[in-house]
Formats: C-alpha cells, structure tokens, sequence
C-alpha cells in the first residue's frame, strides 16, 4: 500500500466513522422533533437554539449517570453485550460505498473504505451478528424482562434475515455481482436502470425486513415497553445504555445505505451525472447525492414510528414466515426466469 492510499484509508475511516457518530445526534434530535410536529408538541427547545444541543445534553447525561451492574448479572458478558450490538453496524459501512473514485496523482481511490468483491455477503454475515449482542444481553441480565427481549430479538432475526437475503438475490441476479460498487455502478446509466424499478417487490421487502432487522417499530418486539420494560436492555443505564442506542441508530444509518446502494442508485442523480464534473468535486457532490439518499429513507424511519403500532409478537411471526418469505421466494423465482430469457 502506497502512502497515498493509506493516507486516503485512514481519511475514509475517519470520516465514514465521525458520519455515523454525527448521524446518530442528528437523527436523536430528528426523532424528537418530527414525532412533536406530529404530535402537535413543541419538542426539545429549551437547550440551545430550537433545541439542536439536546443530544449533547443527553450524552452528557449518560456520561455521569451511575452505571449499575444487578447482582445476580453474568458481569463479563453483562459488560460486552453492548460492544457487540455496537461494533457490527459500524462494521457494516466500511464497505458501502458513497461515491465512485477520484483521482490523487497516479492513484485511483474507490470512495469505499474496503472494496471487497463479496461485499452483500460481508454485509449479510457482519448484520446478522448484532444478535448475538442483543441475546447475550437479555441472558446475562438476570432478569425474566431482559431474557424475554433477548429470545425475541432472535426469533425475529431468524424470520426476517431469510426474507432480506432473498430480497437481495433477485439484484445480485441483476447486477451479476457481488461487489457494492459493481451493483451500484450497474444503476448509473439512468434513473429507470434503478434496481427499485427492476425489482419492485424486492425493494418493499427489504424495506419490510430493515425495519424488523433494525427492531424498529412497528417491530421493536425485543424491547416492547408496554410488555417487557425496556427488553433486553432493561437492567443498562449509564454509556453501556448509550451503546445500544448508538447500535440501533447507526444500524439504521447502515441499512438506509445498503438500501440506496442497492436499489436507489447509490450516488447516482440524472441531473448530476450530466454536469461533467472531475476529481474531488465529483467525489464530495457524489458523496452529499448518497448522503441526501440515505436522509430522506432515515426521514422514512421516523415517521412510520410516529404512525403504524407495534405489531403483536404473532403477528409479526406470521407475517414474516408466511407472507414475505413465500412472496421473496416468488420475487426470486420470476427474477431467475426473466434473466434466462434475457427479459431483464
């Protein structure tokens, strides 16, 4: 490695990582804000100008709350459950990519941290390991709640990642590809080359199934406060607390990526496109194209909170299983026969 491709690594780490950690502010703002102007309240406006240093009051806040441990919680575990619902969603971006390239002297510099050629199956296996954080947080807490909440959150990922893989095998038969960028590359031709007019359906399941992976409402049955408390982490205070909160929202930065990557055209705008732009300037005007993809499919999240209730637990069991996962089956089937047949 070059140093100018180290020097350009360590410039996309910092600043994909430093996107996330601000994204999570801004959207813990958003979330308040939106669902008062739905509400008809007022919303966070008491801490700065209309309220925009009220995430820095929470953390604030977290920072210097007492952090408990109960007596009968397996502490090691206890202590790493966090880290690992964390630690996957802020894997998952290094390899989105949020542009093309640009051009650096003799160096090319993809606008992905790590341009892996099997990039949706990295993803796959880094999202499904969130989970596991969850369960072992709801085993280790030692309380009837936080089991509860653990066990949920498995079922539910168990029924929902069959339905999201599926959804992304009728793009891969598309794009012939398991590369982020190729996919994304594939769409740049034209708007109506989108994967979300290709494939319809697909793109409403996977839609369906970020949500539940997520465990957004109207499927935030681990955490279920009207049955369970607070889920798996009831018995958290303190930054371990904060630590789910950041997984959660940087697991929906995460996923509104992927799902502009792979059926929204990832940096990809018509008008953009057609104003020849070269080297850096197109890398920042690509990059704030994504990042305005990703905002508006965020915006998506908030407000179907504030809209749909919480489904009940075998709803959302039944509706996984014997909905969406034959209707994936179907959407893969039909897929593969028009791609035989050169249709699509």
């Amino acid at each position: 490695m070059s140093t100018v491709e180290l020097i350009a690594t360590v410039a996309k780490v910092l600043v994909v990582f430093g996107a996330c950690l601000g994204s999570v502010a801004v959207l813990v703002y958003l979330e308040r804000r939106v669902s008062a102007f739905m509400q008809w309240r007022y919303g966070p406006n008491r801490v700065g100008p209309f309220g925009l240093l009220q995430p820095i009051a929470d953390l604030t806040k977290l920072m210097f709350k007492e952090d408990l441990i109960p007596r009968e919680a397996y502490k090691l575990f206890f202590v790493l459950a966090p880290v690992m619902a964390m630690a996957p969603s802020f894997m998952m971006m290094a390899v989105v990519p949020f542009g093309d390239a640009i051009v650096v002297g003799d160096e090319t510099i993809p606008l992905v941290i790590a341009d892996v050629g099997m990039g949706v199956l990295f993803l796959l296996a880094i999202g499904s390991l969130s989970v596991y954080g969850l369960s072992i947080a709801g085993w280790s807490s030692g309380s009837k709640f936080s089991l509860m909440g653990g066990m949920r959150a498995t079922a539910q990922m168990i029924s929902y990642e069959l339905t999201l893989g599926l959804a992304i095998v009728g793009v891969l038969l598309l794009g012939d590809s398991f590369s982020l960028r190729e996919i994304a590359l594939a769409q740049t031709s034209g708007i109506l080359e989108w994967n979300i007019f290709q494939q319809p359906l697909g793109f409403i399941l996977f839609l369906i199934a970020i949500f539940a992976e997520t465990n957004r409402l109207p499927f935030d049955m681990p955490e279920a406060e009207s049955e369970l408390v607070s889920g798996y982490h009831t018995e958290y205070s303190s930054m371990k607390f904060a630590f789910f909160f950041m997984g959660e929202y940087v697991a929906m930065v995460a996923g509104s990526s992927l799902m502009v990557v792979l059926f929204l055209g990832g940096w990809h705008l018509p008008f953009v496109s057609e104003l020849g732009l070269e080297g850096w300037i197109a890398g920042v005007v690509q990059a704030v194209c994504f990042a305005a993809k990703v905002f508006v499919i965020l915006m998506f999240f908030i407000h179907v909170r504030w809209t749909i209730p919480r489904f009940r637990y075998d709803q959302l069991m039944a509706l996984g299983w014997k909905i969406l996962l034959p209707l994936a089956l179907i959407n893969v089937l039909v897929t593969a026969v028009l791609v035989a047949y050169g249709i699509l």
